[in-house]
């Protein structure tokens, strides 16, 4: 199993070099850019004798020009200078393997507009996402699977049917649709004001104590968390329960029944460990979404500054470095995350064996 690990581990390079090179190849498709987006910028700038000073991604550098009413753009020189102090004047191979030798030593560079480095935005934005993703995982895992697992053994149940119609009402609400709703009842809208509706933590944070600082971090993330996990569920739900089904009608489960074995023993011992290999392999995409894409409606609507938030702002603004570091930031948490599936599937099922697989 060590020679597995570290072989996978091992993969992860390359794996990572051609995600971060099919997404530099789109981007040198995609027209627009910084350049551009600054240039349309000072275009704008009609003030007699009004100054646009430019700071370059590592801060050190600026440009200042001045524009008179009348002038009829921005001289070429301007934009030169603009493509050097953005780093766009290389060629796109030089300039792709620049940015590998600088993320693989975990140098992300600066953000073109906020003049500060990508780590360390990253940092700032992280508790959020993080929050947000961890704690709604958690919940969507302990509410799915006992609930599946109920609706497979009692399947055509009364409690099978009500069940699912619970559940296809939440899949078929969007979550930034719940989340707009829980904010009119509960966040002030038109009812009740029982939760905040920005940030975090409070204002105060910092000097509550200890019990009160738990409180108020579960205080601020309780509609965000739930307006993420009412859509969530659904899926973990139908997955488990089809999962379950699939392997209680195998014809190991019909031997172990005639061998006399009870039914919650047939279910734990046997079934349990075999059906829920398709859930495990689920966790890391589930995951990684939720800390990235679910996540940025939710972070819009509660004020919540996260990784969602930062990563579509930078493709907007056609902000590169925070746009491949963020990326380069997820691919590897995916990459982490399927290898400790793969353990968890050992872990599970000790009949699983990757490495005679991959001999």
């Amino acid at each position: 199993m060590i020679y597995y690990i570290i072989k996978r581990i091992l993969l992860i390079i390359p794996t990572l070099i051609g995600i971060m090179a099919i997404n530099f190849l789109v981007i040198q498709i995609v027209p627009g850019g910084p350049v551009e987006d600054m240039m349309a910028k000072l275009s704008h700038i009609t003030d007699t004798g009004a100054i646009s000073r430019l700071t370059s991604g590592g801060g050190n550098e600026t440009i200042e020009t001045r524009f008179y009413r009348g002038a009829s753009g921005i001289e070429e020189e301007i934009r030169l200078e603009l493509t050097r102090l953005y780093g766009l004047d290389k060629p796109p191979l030089e300039r792709f393997f620049i940015m590998l030798k600088q993320y693989f030593t975990f140098d992300f560079g600066t953000s073109f507009y906020r003049d500060r480095t990508v780590i360390e935005l990253v940092i700032e934005k992280l508790p959020v996402s993080i929050s947000l993703g961890l704690w709604t995982t958690l919940i969507i895992y302990l509410i799915s699977i006992p609930i599946g697992i109920l609706k497979a053994i009692r399947d055509g149940s009364r409690f099978d049917i009500s069940t699912s119609t619970i559940i296809m009402v939440g899949y078929a609400i969007p979550n930034f649709l719940f989340a707009i709703l829980l904010i009119i009842v509960f966040a002030g809208g038109e009812y009740f004001q029982w939760f905040p509706l920005r940030g975090l933590v409070s204002e105060d944070f910092a000097e509550l104590s200890l019990g009160e600082k738990i409180i108020d971090y579960f205080h601020h993330l309780t509609l965000p968390v739930i307006a993420m996990t009412i859509s969530g569920f659904a899926g973990l739900t139908l997955l488990t329960k089809n999962s379950f089904i699939d392997e209680i009608h195998k014809q190991y489960v019909t031997t172990a029944r005639a061998k006399g074995l009870a039914e919650p023993q047939i279910i734990i011992q046997h079934v349990f460990r075999n059906a829920m290999l398709l859930i495990i392999s689920s966790f890391p995409g589930a995951l990684v979404a939720l800390l990235f894409t679910s996540s940025l409606l939710i972070e819009v609507i509660f004020s919540l500054d996260g990784l969602g938030l930062l990563g579509f702002e930078a493709t907007v603004r056609h902000d590169y470095p925070i746009m491949f570091g963020t990326l380069f930031f997820f691919s590897l948490l995916g990459l982490v995350l399927k290898l400790v599936s793969d353990l968890l599937y050992v872990l599970i099922d000790p009949r699983i064996d990757f490495e005679k697989r991959a001999g």
